[in-house]
């Protein structure tokens, strides 16, 4: 398939921080995805929440389904819009890497630990994750990605005026245009990751009977897709329905921003990447309509779902674990294993709060719960 004079192309990619040969038939951005997927940081997303802690249930999502389900929709996306699959789909497995352990509550516990040393933003995570955690290769560290993966890791949200403190130093390094809006590649893989996010949380929130479809159906979108659900089953049971309800509600999501978009590109009319990264409002969106509908499924989520006082629970213990963990570390690194007790320095000081907030950001929700019972119960070895 042809791209569109507006999308990335492999061959004029600004390349990577340290120059490598081709080395193979794949394009750059292939190379990148493969890179990724072999990652550690990647493989630890099977045991990272989403918003069910790992052992609450196996058919619940986990960071890694998630990832996989953004980059089915954000392939999908790029077909239509006929930009390169592969960035798209590289950046979309990419940008929850640096998620750590239980979710959100986890987030939320790192950042006040490390309010005192400029916070913690897993979207900088991430880029610190493929550009200095991973140690897989003889002559850097990290994944050595090309410019345009590490410019949609890092501008996930949109242009950068405030960059959390890593993404700032990264950049002074090898810059990354930060003011500017990224790639239609990656505005692709962050829209797709809002679509598969709500979606499979009310898929999620239905199989935990958090609330029932009935309660769902009086939010626009989603009466009418299932409505159109049951006209095509109307003897479905419920364990049927909820998720031919929300396929559905993700196909009008698709069809939606491939309209949007393609009306904003017939106004812009780009003529090359760098046209859609100086325009002035990010060129893959939602209709009016459809963000209308979206941020209502979302505060119908944030209200009975991750509200919810069963979810209030786990995350109330999940922080718990988290703030335990950094202030025990923190204060006796040499508690630490050795590789990173080696880069810690002081007891109490910024550099070893760095070192312990990247320790923990890298656990598993498994691992997280395992090292909190050798460093707290007497009867668990260390």
């Amino acid at each position: 398939m042809s791209l569109a004079p507006y999308a990335v192309r492999p061959e004029t990619s600004r390349g990577r921080l340290h120059p490598e040969e081709a080395g193979d038939l794949r394009s750059p951005f292939q190379r990148d995805r493969d890179r990724i997927i072999h990652s550690t940081a990647f493989r630890r997303l099977q045991y990272k929440t989403q918003v069910f802690v790992y052992h609450e249930g196996d058919h619940f999502r986990t960071r890694l389904t998630h990832s996989i389900e953004v980059a089915q929709i954000a392939r999908s996306i790029a077909r239509l819009l006929a930009l390169d699959e592969d960035l798209a789909e590289a950046l979309a497995l990419a940008h929850d890497l640096g998620h750590p352990p239980f979710g959100h509550a986890g987030e939320d516990a790192l950042n006040a630990a490390m309010k005192p040393h400029g916070g913690f933003d897993h979207n900088a995570q991430s880029l610190k994750a493929v550009t200095r955690l991973e140690a897989r290769y003889a002559g850097f560290d990290g994944l050595n990605l090309t410019w345009e993966t590490l410019e949609g890791l890092a501008k996930h949200n949109g242009p950068l005026r405030r960059p959390a403190p890593y993404i700032a130093e990264y950049d002074a390094r090898h810059p990354l245009d930060l003011d500017t809006h990224a790639s239609a590649e990656a505005q692709v893989a962050a829209i797709s990751d809002d679509i598969a996010y709500n979606n499979h949380d009310l898929d999620d929130g239905l199989r935990a009977r958090l609330f029932t479809l009935e309660e769902v159906a009086a939010l626009p979108l989603i009466g009418q897709a299932l409505a159109e659900a049951r006209r095509a089953g109307p003897d479905m049971p419920p364990e049927r329905a909820a998720p031919e309800t929300t396929r559905r509600v993700i196909g009008m999501m698709v069809g939606d921003v491939v309209a949007e978009t393609r009306r904003r590109l017939a106004a812009l009319q780009p003529r090359t990447v760098d046209d859609i990264r100086r325009a002035r409002e990010p060129v893959v969106a939602f209709s009016p309509g459809m963000a209308e509908a979206n941020a209502a499924l979302r505060e119908f989520l944030f209200t009975r779902m991750y509200r919810h006082w069963r979810v209030n629970r786990t995350m109330a213990k999940s922080k718990r674990v988290v703030q335990i963990l950094f202030s025990t570390l923190h204060g006796g690194p040499q508690m630490l294993p050795p590789a990173w007790r080696a880069r810690a320095g002081d007891p109490g000081s910024p550099a070893c709060a760095l070192v312990v907030c990247d320790y923990i950001a890298g656990m598993t929700d498994r691992y997280a719960l395992e090292e909190y019972r050798r460093l707290t119960d007497p009867d668990v070895p260390g």
